[in-house]
C-alpha cells in the first residue's frame, strides 16, 4: 500500500531521534482522535486529520503507519484517498445529509441570527467540498 511521499517498508528517517519518532506518534495520535471525532461531528472535517495522522504516523512509526492504513475503519478510507479513486457516493450523500441535519437543528435552536449565518456559511463550504471530492460507485 504505497503513499505518496512515503514508503510504508521503509525505515524511520535516521535523522529522527527516538524521543523525536514519539513525538510525530503523539503528534499523529492527537489528530487520528481529532479525526475519529470528526465522523460524529459535520462541522468538524475528518479527511485533514486522517492524512495528518498518516503523515505523522509515517515519520514516527512504521508500526502505526502500516496499523492506520490497514484499521477496518479507516484504512480503506485513506488508501482511496491516497490512490485517487474518490469518495463512494453512498458515502457522500450520507454525509451531506447528516451534516445538513445537524446544521438546521443547531440554526434552528440559536437565537442569533449571525450565529445561524455561520453555521450556514460552513454547511455549504463543507458541502462544496465533499461534492467536488472524485466520487466513484460503490
Amino acid at each position: 500500500m504505497p503513499v505518496p511521499g512515503d514508503s510504508p517498508g521503509a525505515p524511520v528517517p535516521s535523522g529522527c531521534s527516538s524521543p523525536g519518532r514519539a513525538l510525530w506518534v503523539v503528534l499523529g495520535s492527537i489528530f487520528l482522535l481529532i479525526g475519529a471525532i470528526g465522523v460524529l461531528v459535520p462541522v468538524l472535517p475528518t479527511t485533514p486529520f486522517l492524512l495528518l495522522t498518516a503523515g505523522c504516523y509515517a515519520r514516527g512509526s512504521d508500526r502505526f503507519h502500516r496499523w492506520l492504513l490497514t484499521n477496518r475503519l479507516f484504512g480503506e478510507y485513506l488508501r482511496d484517498y491516497y490512490e485517487g479513486r474518490g469518495v463512494p457516493l453512498r458515502t457522500k450523500a450520507i454525509s451531506i445529509a447528516m451534516l445538513w441535519g445537524v446544521i438546521l437543528y443547531s440554526a434552528w435552536r440559536m437565537d442569533h441570527l449571525h450565529v445561524r449565518l455561520g453555521l450556514v456559511a460552513v454547511a455549504l463550504a463543507v458541502s462544496a467540498h465533499i461534492l467536488t471530492r472524485p466520487g466513484r460507485q460503490g
